[in-house]
Parts: C-alpha cells; structure tokens; sequence
C-alpha cells in the first residue's frame, strides 16, 4: 500500500516539476515579446495542470486506503500519514510533503508574476493602440474643440 502510494506521489511530483518548467517557459514566452506563442505555451500549461488534476484524483484514492490501513480516517494529510507510518516510509512521506510545498510556493509565485506581465503588457498594447487613432481631439487656443491630425508613429509589431 505505501508503495503504491509512494508511486502516485512520485508521479504528481514530477507533474508539479513539469508545471513549473512550462510556466517559466510561459514567461520567457510573454518577457520576449514574442505573442505569437503565448497561446500554445498557455495550452501547454492547461494540459499539465489536466494531467494534475487526474493523478491527484488518484493519488487521494491511494491516500485514502494507506490511512485506514494505519488506523486514520479517510483524508488524512500527508503528514498525518507521515506520522502514523513506520520507517523509512515515514521519512519519505515528509520528504514528499516538503516537496509539495516547495513546488507549489514556486507555481504559485510564477502564476502570479505570469499574470502581473500579461496585464503590463495588456495595458501597454491597449496605450499603443490609443495612440494610433487618425485624429486626437483637444483644444485650440480660444477653448474650443479642434480636431489635430495625428503625426507619423512607429509601431512595434511584437506587441
């Protein structure tokens, strides 16, 4: 049983390591400017976080027989479980709880900074665009309304 339970953390853990990969790949995708690949790098992530949710489905079914087999009740944490096996599982089980906590500090930490960049360059792409209309309105000198036309701009296409 723990075995088996030690398998399925393994594998979520290299799942979460794999996540982390694609968000720094995601972020390297939105610092370079280079858009034109920021929805397959974002489809990249959704199919990991898929995978996520499916081994982490398996591995609370795992979890759950380890814990009634060492007297908890179902749901029991990692580290109740930690605490209730013998050695050297219980070694192991904190070593995958101390894992977890790390990977998902460093998910949650790129998630937040990938979503911080995308609104920057949101905002930036919408002021740029603002600046490219063919006439701004504003005043002349006795207070009325003039329309100016607009002088020639460059435009980065990379945004």
């Amino acid at each position: 049983m723990l075995s088996d339970l030690s398998e399925v953390l393994w594998r979520e853990r290299h799942l979460l390591e794999l996540l982390v990969f694609k968000l720094e790949e995601e972020q390297l995708v939105i610092t370079s400017g280079r858009t034109r690949w920021l929805a397959h790098a974002a489809r990249e992530v959704e199919n990991v976080l898929d995978e996520i949710r499916a081994a982490d489905l398996g591995r609370a079914i795992e979890a759950d027989e380890v814990a009634v087999t060492l007297g908890l009740e179902p749901g029991a944490s990692l580290n109740q479980l930690a605490s209730a096996a013998p050695a050297p599982w219980d070694e192991l089980l904190r070593a995958h709880r101390d894992a977890f906590c790390t990977l998902t500090s460093e998910i949650n930490s790129l998630s937040s900074g990938n979503r911080d960049l995308l609104a920057i360059s949101y905002r930036a792409t919408q002021e740029a665009l603002a600046g490219l209309q063919k006439s701004v309105m504003t005043y002349d000198g006795s207070g009325q309304s003039a329309a100016q036309v607009a002088v020639a701009q460059l435009v980065d296409r990379a945004m």
